[in-house]
């Protein structure tokens, strides 16, 4: 899915790179489908012929040096290349002045003109990780996002089953609330998955018998975060004694997020268990789980190598 040109050059959130249009108004409504940026360089010369249509154009000075110094057939044929109404949007940075031609060009072909002072390094960096947040794939999510000890823990589960007051329970022991009921998740290349909370109830949490009730204001600032990365799945179930539920830790499970494989629990659920301590062991144990150390499989091996070993001799 993509999203409209104007909407993505009048965001706040670049504000700082003061881009202005100058031509091309007509195609501001086109939209852009790739993070991706160009800066055309040498295609402008016809040396190299791989122009990607469907990505923003950098022109810094060395760009629009050039097509100022063209006349005629080598100025029309340069423009012909980049004569494109797929192009979703050219930039001139350094506060270079557009060469006439490269504006009625973009009229012509809606192709929006924008220009900022800052360097083409700048520019590109900063527009760039924009644009990977701004067209990363997106799922939202019933669950609470917590983060526990630095680790982003997904709270699943059916309605009723206990998430918010697992996450309340959580706060209260002075962990991070990112977002109840609604979690809007993000891939960001290559596979790492963000989460955040909707705009409209970030930092609220419903807790039945009382109501809606706000983290920041009932525990501070230091109770919520804004966004965190995904690193553990935990569904909460309601106990069944014939429940299938893992006891030795042998085996890793994940859940597939966007095509991201996330570890995954299932912790069973019951009256006078304690599951926000349980949370809390969970990414204890995951902390261990990255810096290399397995309970299970350490457990599993040693089980092995007793099971091997030849008897002792009898005395």
């Amino acid at each position: 899915m993509g999203i409209p040109v104007k909407e993505i050059f009048e965001d706040s959130r670049i504000a700082h790179l003061e881009f202005e249009l100058v031509a091309g108004e007509a195609g501001t409504g086109k939209e852009l489908i790739t993070p991706h940026i160009q800066k055309p360089g040498l295609l402008l010369t016809g040396l190299l012929d791989e122009l990607h249509i469907d990505r923003i154009q950098i022109f810094g000075a060395a760009e629009c040096g050039y097509v100022k110094s063209l006349q005629g057939a080598k100025l029309s044929k340069t423009l012909n290349f980049i004569k494109s109404p797929e192009i979703p949007a050219i930039i001139i940075t350094k506060g270079e002045s557009p060469p006439d031609s490269l504006i009625a060009l973009c009229d012509e072909m809606a192709i929006p003109l924008y220009t900022t002072v800052l360097t083409t390094s700048v520019a590109i960096e900063d527009l760039t990780k924009f644009l990977d947040d701004r067209l990363a794939p997106t799922v939202r999510l019933h669950g609470v996002l917590m983060d526990v000890l630095g680790i982003g823990i997904l709270l699943k589960g059916k309605s009723g089953i206990g998430k918010s007051e697992c996450a309340l329970d959580l706060v209260s022991c002075g962990y991070r609330l990112v977002a109840d009921d609604v979690v809007i998740l993000k891939k960001l290349p290559p596979a790492t998955l963000i989460g955040t909370a909707a705009d409209l109830i970030r930092y609220h949490m419903e807790i039945r018998g009382i109501g809606v009730v706000n983290i920041q204001d009932l525990f501070g600032i230091t109770a919520i975060r804004e966004h965190k990365q995904l690193d553990l799945v935990v569904e909460l179930v309601k106990w069944d004694p014939a429940g299938d539920y893992e006891r030795l830790g042998f085996e890793d499970s994940t859940f597939d997020i966007l095509g991201v494989d996330v570890p995954y629990l299932k912790i069973p659920v019951s009256p006078g268990r304690s599951v926000a301590t349980i949370i809390e062991v969970a990414a204890r144990n995951r902390i261990l789980k990255i810096m290399g150390k397995h309970p299970g499989k350490k457990f599993e091996a040693n089980l092995k190598a007793a099971l091997e070993a030849p008897p002792k001799a009898r005395h």
